[in-house]
């Protein structure tokens, strides 16, 4: 059963009439984040409570480009998510790139992944103008950092300064990646676009279909609001009293916020797998910290890795650095 449905009375409208042309009234101390009354999160140990008594967890919403504000409620897992904003909004879960926390640009140290802090205020950013480009792959390295939304698209977080993306002025961070030389990549999970783009082959062009979010009046002309140093930001994303954990498989669970140990060794792996996949995802992550933080030894990690994210194939000098991070983390080498 869907986290937050119950029988009641009549329907709680999904639109509220709220002005959005005033962006700063939008903080989430003022626009309220969740309509739930006292919560708290479960304890450790204990089953989850019974479907009545869990608590109706109530967000709000808008789209990024502008829109009245929209109550999302009734969602166990991000596509879930994205098919409740569509609803809310009218639009179609396809029209759903994806969604930023607390702010309407686009800045990619506040995507949302699989967390999302109890009061945040949530930013839907939507299909806008298609492009298409030839690209010359003069070097190995395109300078592309690669993430998805966790629903089937795929785009880019991070461009790197000087390199071959960065020199071509049409291509921009947030946008998705539809298809790479006619091969379409819709449904293709980050590390999939990612391999695909190193083994294209150098000295040879590409043809790289885009498509960018539609742009506020404000956002026009901005290319980049990610830092070269995402990790160092990302932690401040949630700002509520916990954070709604989605996951792809079993229900979702309402969690404290995670411990500096844990924050920093997922900081770590997130760094990683940009150096050796070329890919950002804090909740992957946070799967591979979960999966490590209580393993005595490298082997038994390595084999709970392979049966948690067997797909992800990941070499064995990855897994060892990943090991090496999180022990760095439990020791307090930071």
């Amino acid at each position: 059963m869907p986290l937050g449905l119950g029988r009641r009375k009549k329907a709680s409208p999904l639109m509220e009439e709220d002005d959005v042309g005033e962006r700063t009234a939008l903080g989430v101390s003022q626009t309220g984040g969740v309509s739930s009354g006292s919560l708290s999160p479960q304890a450790p140990g204990l089953p989850p409570p019974a479907p009545a008594l869990r608590p109706r967890l109530v967000f709000h919403a808008q789209l990024a480009h502008g829109s009245p504000t929209g109550r999302i409620e009734g969602f166990s897992n991000v596509k879930e998510l994205y098919a409740k904003i569509a609803e809310a909004f009218n639009i179609t879960v396809g029209d759903v790139m994806f969604c930023t926390l607390n702010t309407h640009r686009l800045d990619m140290d506040k995507l949302l992944g699989g967390q999302i802090g109890l009061e945040d205020f949530i930013f839907a950013h939507i299909r806008g103008q298609k492009k298409e480009l030839e690209v010359y792959k003069s070097e190995d390295s395109l300078g592309l950092t690669i993430t998805d939304n966790g629903a089937g698209y795929a785009f880019i977080k991070r461009i790197k300064e000087g390199s071959i993306i960065h020199r071509m002025q049409l291509i921009n961070v947030g946008d998705m990646i539809e298809s790479i030389n006619g091969k379409n990549l819709i449904g293709s999970r980050h590390f999939e676009v990612a391999r695909t783009l190193k083994e294209l082959p150098r000295g040879r062009t590409f043809m790289l279909k885009l498509c960018e979010p539609r742009k506020a009046f404000d956002m026009i002309g901005q290319r980049s609001s990610s830092s070269a140093n995402s990790s160092t930001n990302s932690s401040a994303v949630s700002s509520g009293r916990g954070t709604l954990r989605l996951r792809a498989k079993g229900p979702p669970t309402v969690e404290e916020l995670v411990s500096v140990i844990e924050e920093k060794a997922i900081q770590k792996v997130d760094d990683l797998l940009e150096s050796y996949m070329g890919i950002r995802d804090r909740e992957l992550a946070g799967t591979m910290v979960e999966l490590g933080i209580d393993k005595q030894n490298p082997d038994d990690f390595s084999q709970a890795l392979d049966r948690t994210l067997g797909d992800f194939a990941f070499p064995d000098e990855f897994v060892f650095d990943v090991w090496g991070a999180i022990g760095d983390a439990k020791a307090g080498r930071y």
